[in-house]
């Protein structure tokens, strides 16, 4: 009986989901194909907006950009989490040690960029403190690397929080094992402890990706891409060129690129993770 109307109990939640998720894709990317306003009909325009992508200096910016995030993510929010959590775990007071890397994560990316700019501008008060007179929100690549450096902020607790819970699911056996053995300090992480966290890792730096690949709100709050437009990213550039610019076609077209990116970055990670366990 149960097996007659499984499909039943599955039914609205996957009505939901293409509806919420697929509906929208299929719509953008037939605007894709159109020139379109947001006024007029959407006119047929075939590959002409692609076409356009290979051509935009913008979007080359956007893409570089987009790059450094990903790379920045990986190294940054990722490695110092995991950092702070191998070096305040199985200790007495780790929690409390790692509050105040917690706290951050609280608040949204919006909200964060609103607590930064005013430390982050040129009269700010990071220039303050530091003697300087830098325009680290004025400066291409330089603001790339300050708002990474934000997001670093808030991102790397619950980082470390997932890679504490990695250290926690670790049986305890293996590692006296290894330190009877005479295992100690990086021998023991890299040879013991590094191998039996890589599932969770295969986690955490595969949500790390995707984060980075749609970074949108710390770049609009804190600089809107600018200036100019060398700070963008690439969902930045599809939300300019879309509700900005008012081009939905194009706009629309470099939401698929974004899409396929992200799906096609996802894909090659978790397949090599799958190829290598």
């Amino acid at each position: 009986m149960l097996g007659r109307f499984r499909y039943g109990y599955v039914a609205p939640a996957a009505l939901l989901v293409a509806v919420l998720l697929y509906a929208p894709f299929v719509w953008t990317a037939y605007l894709s194909l159109t020139r379109y306003d947001g006024l007029e009909p959407p006119v047929w325009a075939g590959l002409a907006n692609f076409a356009k992508l290979f051509d935009d200096a913008a979007l080359l910016t956007s893409t570089r950009n987009t790059l450094i995030w990903v790379i920045g993510t990986m190294v940054l929010p990722v490695g110092l989490g995991l950092l702070v959590a191998v070096l305040s775990y199985d200790i007495r007071g780790g929690a409390w040690f790692r509050v105040p890397f917690m706290l951050p994560y609280a608040l949204s990316g919006a909200g964060l960029a609103m607590v930064w700019s005013p430390v982050l501008s040129h009269d700010g008060i990071a220039n303050v403190l530091l003697g300087v007179d830098t325009a680290f929100l004025q400066e291409a690549p330089a603001n790339t690397f300050a708002m990474l450096a934000v997001w670093t902020w808030q991102q790397l607790g619950v980082n470390c929080l997932l890679f504490v819970v990695g250290l926690q699911s670790i049986p305890r056996e293996p590692i006296e094992a290894a330190r009877l053995d005479g295992a100690s300090g990086w021998r023991l992480f890299r040879h013991v402890i590094w191998p039996l966290m890589r599932p969770l890792t295969a986690v955490v730096v595969g949500l790390a990706l995707v984060s980075s690949l749609k970074t949108f709100d710390i770049v609009w709050v804190l600089t809107q891409g600018g200036p100019g437009r060398n700070s963008e990213t690439l969902a930045v550039t599809m939300y300019k060129e879309t509700f900005v610019a008012s081009d939905y076609g194009y706009g629309s077209a470099v939401a698929v690129l974004l899409t396929v990116v992200t799906g096609l970055a996802s894909y090659l990670y978790l397949r090599r993770q799958v190829t290598a366990t």
